[in-house]
């Protein structure tokens, strides 16, 4: 009789693993059944198993991450059925189930179980710092504290959606150039494999003094078709390597000095940072957080490193009793004159949440329109590229053959 091993769960919940010997799978169903369990998964013990080796579910959940998009929804989800009146580790099981998301179902069980063993639901969440960021148990805490946890999810949901809204904008209006300059790197480097050696021997042939902008080109070509794998590795090397140092300490300084000072994209820079501050400010104040630590959280959500440093100094202010619009006023460089202004209306009228989430609206609307121009903008600069690029090389390979026409 062929012997199974069969992966569930008991009635509790917990997770069991049973060695059975059955006539087929079927029965195995049949046997956890009448022990009271549930079944997640039936393999055969005999003969090999890969699932045996490798524990695929396990290097399935460590492979897979829980996007933006699930973690708004199953935030919005939760939110409606708490509103509906069920319990939270009813809500939890239902979100388990309907995810088809491995990473998220297996933080949903265990946020169960933790919920189950009397845990607190934003102590539970602590635990996977990779998935909810301090913002999230922040305003979940707030809401377990003032009992409107189902209102407070709600404004977190819109809160992650409207932030990763904003990162897909930009994101989309940078991909158009990096596509184009990453085809132009390309077909450079072929054109200096496959068509400047050609070239070469044509010019060498004239016999006659080439000019430098057509000598670079050919010192080039004999060194990318001579070592064509370092050229490769150089070129890597670049790319990886601004990577990498855009990820260093110093990188991110010198990226955030110079961004908010570019043309056009310093401006967009500028009000996505405004947006961003005034959306989470605003989210955290109105689910109850206390003004220190929602502009502690906000600190860790904006990624501009002198934008970190207005924040802390406002932390610093805040708590010795000066206005929150005070430190805004005072960095314009920063942050537009409307953020100080607004905010300060929001103190006079006691209103100040409502103030920061119309503030966040307002610069949300316009992140949008400038992202959808910047595409206009950018088009007509990379044709300058282009064309100056075409024109380099044009000049380089003409130029001599022009040179020989006047001699002769």
């Amino acid at each position: 009789m062929p012997t199974f091993v069969y992966i569930g769960e008991d009635a509790t919940g917990n997770e069991v693993k049973n060695t059975v010997e059955a006539d087929d799978r079927f029965t195995v169903y049949d046997i956890a059944r009448e022990n009271g369990h549930t079944v997640s998964s039936v393999d055969e013990a005999s003969g090999f198993s890969l699932s045996g080796l490798i524990k695929i579910d396990q290097l399935n959940y460590f492979l897979s991450r829980v996007k933006d998009d699930e973690l708004v929804m199953m935030t919005r989800n939760l939110g409606s059925m708490l509103k509906a009146g069920l319990p939270l580790s009813r809500c939890l099981t239902v979100i388990e189930r309907q995810t088809k998301n491995l990473r998220l179902k297996k933080i949903m069980k265990n946020l169960q179980a933790s919920i189950n063993k009397g845990d607190q639901f934003d102590e539970a969440l602590r635990e996977y710092p990779e998935t909810f960021d301090n913002l999230y148990v922040a305003m979940v805490k707030a809401g377990e504290e003032s009992g409107s946890l189902s209102d407070v999810l709600d404004i977190l949901s819109i809160q992650m959606q409207r932030s990763s809204s904003l990162k897909k904008k930009i994101k989309g209006a940078m991909i158009y150039p990096a596509i184009v300059l990453i085809i132009m790197v390309g077909i450079g480097f072929l054109m200096m494999i496959y068509v400047m050696p050609t070239l070469v021997s044509v010019f060498e042939g004239m016999g006659s003094e080439l000019p430098k902008t057509t000598q670079t080109l050919i010192d080039v070509s004999n060194f990318v078709n001579n070592y064509t794998l370092v050229s490769i590795g150089i070129i890597l090397g670049f790319f990886v390597g601004t990577y990498y140092s855009l990820k260093s300490k110093y990188g991110k300084i010198a990226s955030a000095w110079l961004i908010v000072r570019l043309p056009v994209i310093g401006n967009i820079a500028k009000e996505v940072n405004a947006a961003r501050t005034s959306r989470t400010l605003a989210s955290l104040l109105s689910s109850g957080v206390d003004v220190l630590r929602s502009i502690s959280i906000t600190e860790e959500v904006v990624q501009n490193h002198f934008y970190k440093k207005v924040l802390a100094e406002a932390a610093v202010r805040v708590e010795k009793g000066s206005p929150l619009s005070e430190v805004f006023t005072e960095n314009e460089k920063l942050y537009p004159v409307l953020v100080g202004e607004m905010i300060l209306v929001g103190e006079e009228t006691g209103n100040i949440s409502n103030m920061l989430k119309e503030l966040a609206e307002f610069y949300e609307t316009e992140v949008e329109r400038k992202t959808k121009d910047l595409s206009t903008i950018i088009e007509p600069l990379l044709m300058v590229v282009i064309g100056g690029t075409v024109g380099f090389f044009a000049l380089a390979v003409i130029g001599p053959i022009y040179s020989i026409s006047d001699s002769i």
